[in-house]
């Protein structure tokens, strides 16, 4: 509204304008979504039974652990207005876990191509679940090292994790099938530039939510920004990214920036198209610290096999971070059939 108030009166709309949170975003949900959503869980309890006949029980994605740590999130004062709902809304100090995986649905090395995954669950939080069933459990926050989602909406991705779960043959038979014979290695190359993305480790790279949440009547997307402090990348990181980041973490504490980056308009930041990166500025709301400890310790072990066997879920939410958008709704019922399938608590 405001942009076309200023047409109006026959200014141009500056960056400043165009760039304003902005709380007229909507979400586009289809008759079929049930349904369809449905499905996409029956296909991945699937992929996920036989992938952990092979290597023992664990997630359908994200399935290599590679390192775990606790800590604590401090939400900070004289934030923007559209920042100042649930887990910012006031000062405070919250304690977290965190989870560090790659992306895929097997146990490969580390130097294989794939997404880097950092999960983050904020423990003693005050409010409605965003699953209507009670108090909020926690904030999950599930982040990768990429700023955009691959696919546009659950159902290509979907499609895409089936195939690629059969092995690369089966894939590019799929993508031709989807793309035809020019656009499915072209789509493939496009895949592969984005999985093997450049990253230096989980203490030097920014990781991103990637999709959009509530946050309260504005949506906004989440970065974790690290601090300087936590050491120049390592040649070595990526023979084994848990023990780089496991070392960094025995010398030091280590810390990050938890930033927020509020919708402006559905041209710019569509809420349904995850594939589209939002131009619109990040805001410093929190630091994240990861306080100098032994991962390799009994007590580090144990959190490691307690975070395993956990739920990190998105929709392990306040009601005012309620996931948005048509992935973010997939997401909601494939996590669960997911954590079913492994017993999680």
């Amino acid at each position: 509204m405001r942009i076309f108030r200023n047409f109006a009166l026959g200014a141009m709309p500056t960056m400043t304008d165009t760039m304003q949170p902005g709380t007229d975003w909507c979400e586009s949900i289809s008759p079929d979504e049930g349904e369809r959503f449905a499905a996409y869980g029956r296909k991945f309890a699937e992929i996920q039974q036989r992938k952990s006949g092979k290597y023992g029980p664990g997630r359908a994605l994200h399935r290599k652990q590679l390192a775990t740590a606790f800590g604590q999130l401090d939400a900070l004062p004289q934030l923007p207005d559209f920042a100042r709902h649930g887990l910012f809304a006031k000062p405070t100090r919250f304690e977290v876990w965190v989870r560090l995986s790659n992306g895929g649905m097997d146990r490969a090395p580390d130097k294989m191509p794939d997404v880097r995954g950092f999960a983050l669950r904020v423990l003693g939080v005050q409010g409605e679940s965003a699953l209507g069933n009670g108090p909020a459990l926690s904030q999950d926050f599930t982040l990768i090292n990429q700023e955009q989602f691959a696919f546009a909406q659950s159902a290509e991705f979907v499609d895409f994790v089936v195939a690629a779960s059969h092995g690369n043959g089966a894939l590019l038979k799929f993508l031709i099938r989807r793309y035809g014979w020019y656009g499915g290695p072209a789509r493939l190359l496009k895949l592969a530039k984005t999985m093997g993305k450049r990253f230096s480790g989980f203490a030097t790279e920014p990781l991103f939510s990637a999709v959009p949440i509530a946050c309260g009547p504005y949506a906004a997307r989440v970065r974790l920004v690290p601090h300087a402090e936590n050491g120049p990348p390592s040649p070595q990181a990526n023979t084994d990214w848990g023990a780089d980041f496991s070392v960094r973490l025995q010398q030091q504490s280590l810390r990050w920036d938890l930033q927020l980056q509020p919708f402006v308009s559905e041209h710019l930041t569509p809420i349904e198209d995850a594939s589209v990166n939002w131009p619109s500025p990040y805001h410093t709301v929190a630091h994240l610290t990861l306080p100098a400890q032994d991962t390799s310790s009994a007590t580090g072990q144990a959190l490691a096999r307690k975070i395993e066997a956990s739920v990190i879920d998105p929709w392990q939410a306040l009601a005012a971070h309620r996931p948005l958008g048509d992935v973010q709704r997939a997401r909601r019922v494939v996590y669960f059939v997911s954590q079913k399938g492994r017993n999680a608590a």
